[in-house]
């Protein structure tokens, strides 16, 4: 007799409409860290649970629904993050395509998570599919609301963190309390309720080695950041700015069973910010270099956060790759969203002691800020045209439901992508067809978007960066760079003026 699915996790499918046809083969395939860690606890509560990765398995929507009514399961989460800290909202038109077509068939119990979810909880309920939304991290809402459904007995209004319907109207409970002893509730990850060989990693960890890139896993150290950015999102989960961590014994067990059950030798750790508090990077570390595993790991880390006595022991643990945020070449810019008190003196060394450690940069930058004009877009990209770091990211500036930035463009009355006439919730991604980032006083949106464009490819079309490439990585690597260059990300706005001056010409 087949076992009842109490809880099923889905992934729904997005990265086509996020990421266009870089999806194909340039983009990663990230493991679902949420759905793993929320897995894991909950049937370690005694309930069955089973996870769908639509993104991973290539489902279309109508295949994802399909698969949820197969599966039959007491209650559906979708669980709606992304790939960056701040990709929930892209994602959210994914999981309401896949929901609705859903509802169509089935009469089923669904609730939605994410970061999205989290910083806008009555909208998401009013204006989205899902019966129920959870505002915070989860587990304790999962659970909460699964022991009502599955038990026909107590209250929704005891539900920490649960947003529903009472009567026809929205109805919030207080939020969860944030889970203290991350090692005794969330130990680990649930693998095995995923296909392991389906991921794969950005395209960059791997110049090594291309064709190494799905032996890969993503994993969790830490929640939360203590930092204040305007421009993030990434605390709206946990309810404000702070951390915690998993001890180390708890993450190099996990790393133990990555390598030894599944082959895995690329691991990214996802955390807002990993080189930070110094016991947990050391000891982290000095796990890593007793194993001897000859890992390639990449992290974040931020210009004031790392110390000379972190870099040795990181790429001797195989730290290979540190993501750094430098967000402007313009102190002022900088200034205007509180990323920190350094200047261009203090990045420059900063990369340089990296890379010295022979740990190699992927570089943060955002155009658009809201003090940016044309010239100090154009200081930012001299400046990574300067620094030439193996990997650089070039984001428009968004205001995404969570950050002070959304709030604060909701008071100025900038327009913003789910306003009436926009694209919606698709517009917040970087690179979606319809991407509608943040205007300036001097700049549109669309000036934004085409700066952003054009600096990519005057980036990774430089000699100076090919040949630094070819010389560490080699020709492999470049050649990869080239194929990833030739390919042109598609806009509205540029298809449309495309369109306007043939019909003109006509």
């Amino acid at each position: 007799m087949k076992t009842k699915t109490d809880l099923l996790l889905v992934t729904p499918p997005s990265r086509l409409e996020v990421y266009q046809e870089l999806s194909n083969d340039l983009a990663a395939i990230e493991p679902p860290v949420w759905s793993g860690l929320i897995a894991e606890f909950i049937r370690r509560k005694g309930h069955t649970v089973r996870i769908l990765d639509a993104e991973a398995d290539g489902l279309t929507h109508q295949q994802t629904a399909a698969a949820i009514v197969k599966a039959d399961p007491l209650l559906t989460v979708f669980v709606v993050y992304g790939q960056q800290p701040s990709a929930s909202t892209q994602c959210m038109p994914g999981g309401s395509k896949a929901c609705k077509l859903l509802n169509a068939m089935a009469n089923l119990q669904t609730m939605v998570i994410g970061t999205h979810a989290s910083a806008l909880p009555q909208r998401t309920l009013v204006e989205e599919p899902y019966t129920y939304v959870c505002q915070g991290e989860g587990p304790y809402t999962v659970l909460g609301l699964l022991e009502v459904l599955k038990n026909s007995r107590g209250s929704l209004a005891k539900v920490p963190g649960l947003w529903y319907r009472e009567d026809g109207r929205p109805r919030g409970n207080s939020p969860a309390p944030k889970i203290k002893d991350l090692d005794h509730e969330l130990p680990r990850q649930a693998w095995d309720l995923l296909d392991m060989g389906r991921y794969r990693a950005h395209n960059w960890h791997c110049f090594h080695d291309l064709g190494s890139r799905s032996r890969y896993a993503s994993l969790q150290t830490s929640l939360g950041c203590p930092y204040r950015c305007t421009f993030c999102c990434i605390n709206a989960p946990f309810g404000g700015a702070g951390i915690r961590y998993w001890s180390a014994d708890v993450i190099l067990r996990q790393v133990d069973e990555l390598v030894g059950k599944y082959g895995v030798k690329n691991i990214k750790i996802p955390d807002e910010m990993f080189v930070l508090n110094k016991n947990h990077v050391l000891e982290i570390c000095d796990g890593l270099i007793q194993r001897g595993y000859g890992l390639n790991i990449w992290a974040y880390a931020r210009i004031d956060t790392v110390k000379d006595e972190f870099l040795e022991r990181l790429k001797k643990a195989g730290f290979n790759w540190l993501g750094i945020g430098i967000e402007s070449g313009s102190k002022h810019v900088r200034d205007g969203v509180e990323k920190g008190r350094f200047g261009e003196r203090e990045i420059v060394e900063t990369v340089r002691k990296i890379r010295d450690h022979d740990i190699n940069v992927a570089a943060n930058y955002i155009f658009g800020l809201p003090d940016d004009t044309h010239s100090t877009m154009r200081d930012t990209l001299d400046l990574a045209l300067h620094l030439n770091t193996e990997w650089a990211n070039f984001y428009c500036a968004m205001a995404y439901p969570g950050s002070a930035l959304f709030d604060i463009a909701k008071e100025r009355k900038w327009r913003l992508p789910d306003e009436e006439g926009g694209p919606g919730w698709i517009g917040y991604s970087q690179h979606a067809y319809d991407s509608m980032p943040l205007p300036t006083d001097t700049l549109s949106s669309r000036d934004v978007l085409d700066f952003r464009d054009s600096a990519f490819h005057e980036y990774f079309t430089n000699p100076t960066y090919l040949n630094m490439i070819r010389t560490r990585f080699g020709d492999s690597a470049v050649d990869h760079v080239n194929i990833m260059t030739a390919y042109r990300i598609k806009r509205r706005h540029r298809d449309t003026q495309t369109l306007q001056m043939a019909q003109s010409v006509k």
